[in-house]
């Protein structure tokens, strides 16, 4: 993580465009791409940001953060620089499973089809810049599915995901990959907001999927 305090000026140009004029402020850049401006008043909400994944070219005087595919830019014009570091923060904790993260992701790999269609694994923890997608397969028409695998399926995952699809879909062979959030507890704002964004919520059990105990059986009313 790179935490710049400098005097500066802001410009947002994109969808709507917007000037922050010149001032003493606090840039964070985090190592997932996320660039937030705050100011020492408002609280804890910055003034400007742009959410992973970006690109952020440092000019020397000047930083200037894309995002891909978008018109969105951030131009942040360094005046004056009073402190640049940079810190390690060593592995995210939200990016580290917990053991029954782990065991579903095992079982999962060795039975994607698991997930109510035909998949194919490609690959478990396929790398990204922006962190590990769980599990990579194919679907029955040779189309990249990314799954990511939770205990408990959050918004939080459901923006995971997102960020993990939008890198993913830069490459020209994957600009049709498309998303599953599984979890063995769904909530519900977060199915809502996957399907929202054209993704499956699919839950699981692990004893199913481990063949230690049968799925339960779903009664219908005539």
């Amino acid at each position: 993580m790179r935490l710049i305090v400098a005097r500066c000026e802001v410009v947002y140009s994109g969808r709507v465009s917007a000037v922050l004029p010149e001032a003493v402020r606090l840039l964070i850049l985090k190592s997932d791409g996320s660039v937030l401006v705050h100011d020492d008043a408002g609280g804890f909400k910055p003034l400007n940001w742009m959410t992973a994944p970006t690109f952020v070219a440092d000019e020397g005087d000047k930083l200037v953060v894309t995002k891909p595919k978008t018109e969105d830019q951030l131009e942040i014009r360094l005046i004056e620089v009073l402190s640049d570091v940079e810190h390690d923060m060593g592995e995210s904790a939200a990016l580290q499973k917990d053991g029954v993260e782990r065991d579903l992701q095992e079982a999962l790999a060795a039975t994607p089809e698991a997930l109510g269609e035909p998949l194919t694994l490609v690959k478990r923890e396929w790398a990204t810049e922006i962190g590990p997608v769980d599990l990579m397969c194919k679907d029955a028409g040779g189309e990249w599915v990314a799954v990511e695998v939770k205990r408990i399926g959050t918004i939080e995952a459901v923006e995971q995901l997102t960020r993990y699809l939008a890198f993913i879909r830069e490459d020209p062979a994957k600009t049709g990959c498309r998303g599953i959030l599984v979890a063995e507890r769904l909530k519900p704002q977060a199915v809502a907001l996957a399907e929202s964004r054209g993704m499956r919520a699919v839950a699981v059990e692990l004893a199913v999927l481990r063949g230690e105990r049968e799925p339960d059986l779903t009664l219908f009313a005539a």
